[in-house]
């Protein structure tokens, strides 16, 4: 039996929801649970900065989908929670660009397993990690950011990086090619080498040209004589 990607899961619950397919866009995915008395609400909340401080546009260049893992929420409370999380960023967005979602256990499971995402039942409450999950336009996972705090040029980067072969802002385009992912400090830094590559290739380039159109004397013209 074939194991299902995390985009066929994504797929299936979404057309359950009754809602277009999502992943045509770089998506930023969250699990958390609406009622949760941690690290749930400031990871929204954070969220919900970074959404007002990118360049990038949410529901144009990116969307989110925050999907509760606890079966025993339903769908009024995720409403709750869309409204007052949309109505806190300052800024204009496409509210079809971040979802709030709840499910039945058999789908949360489904969900969390595709997505490597974990957390255990302790008496009313969960234990379970703050991460932020970067999945590309055709259903791969492109990075993970764990944590409830975040700088809005890693998730920027996470976000392009999850996009790429897609179309996205040009100077976005250039933060990807000078920086890089570092997995022992879970964040990107400046790639030295490969820009000091780059300089070099567009010195000797212009060294070429110059050679090249750089007028030369004709055989037998005499030259200038000084006194």
């Amino acid at each position: 039996m074939r194991v299902k990607s995390l985009s066929d899961v994504v797929e299936e619950f979404l057309q359950s929801k009754h809602m277009k397919k999502i992943v045509l866009l770089s998506l930023v995915l969250t699990f958390v649970y609406y009622r949760c008395p941690g690290i749930c609400s400031p990871l929204l909340n954070e969220l919900s900065h970074m959404v007002e401080k990118m360049d990038l546009m949410l529901g144009k260049d990116y969307q989110i989908l925050t999907i509760s893992f606890d079966h025993r929420e339903k769908p009024p409370i995720g409403k709750e929670k869309k409204a007052n999380y949309i109505a806190s960023i300052p800024r204009a967005v496409d509210p079809a660009g971040w979802r709030f979602c709840t499910a039945d256990s058999a789908t949360v499971h489904a969900l969390t397993d595709a997505a490597g995402f974990y957390f255990k039942r302790d008496g009313n409450d969960y234990i379970h990690a703050g991460t932020l999950i970067f999945i590309s336009p055709d259903g791969k996972i492109a990075r993970y950011i764990f944590g409830i705090q975040y700088l809005p040029f890693d998730v920027t980067m996470a976000l392009v990086e999850a996009g790429e072969g897609k179309t996205g802002p040009t100077t976005a385009r250039l933060l990807n090619f000078c920086y890089s992912y570092q997995r022992e400090t879970r964040s990107y830094a400046f790639n030295i080498v490969r820009v000091s590559g780059m300089i070099i290739v567009a010195a000797a380039a212009i060294f070429v040209l110059v050679i090249v159109l750089k007028p030369r004397r004709k055989s037998g013209e005499p030259t200038e004589e000084r006194h």
